[in-house]
């Protein structure tokens, strides 16, 4: 674990994205987008696990940036869509992509109970964490 987290640590932002004033959170909240694709702010907040208001600031933030699109979804007008905007997407993807794409490799053999048994573990090892 030390080593993964060591690793993750060491990617450097891309020099397009370095004035952004990206933080740990913002990271999250696009390798959410990258991984699961466009989803609503509930979405997020619920995979996030952090309030859908926390996210809907971050949203705003980043889609003043130009980094987030937000749209109405087609289904509900009053339901916002968050995806990564097209002229950062490939960044966004070059940075966090590989990560994406070694979870797909890691998880992609182990049967729907062996994966949830994989994420339950790493939730209880986060929670013993906060514990402390």
């Amino acid at each position: 674990m030390p080593r993964m987290i060591g690793r993750a640590k060491r990617i450097p932002v891309p020099e397009e994205l370095r004035t952004l004033a990206l933080t740990p959170r913002h990271l999250s909240l696009l390798a959410h987008l990258l991984l699961d694709g466009p989803m609503s702010v509930n979405e997020l907040a619920a995979g996030l696990e952090v309030a859908p208001t926390t996210v809907s600031l971050m949203v705003g933030e980043l889609s003043r940036k130009g980094i987030l699109d937000r749209r109405e979804s087609e289904t509900d007008r009053r339901r916002k869509i968050v995806s990564i905007s097209p002229s950062h997407r490939d960044t966004i993807h070059g940075w966090l992509g590989h990560g994406a794409t070694a979870w797909r490799e890691a998880l992609g053999p182990l049967t729907a109970d062996q994966r949830r048994m994989f994420v339950d573990t790493l939730a209880a090892y986060e929670r013993a964490l906060a514990d402390d």
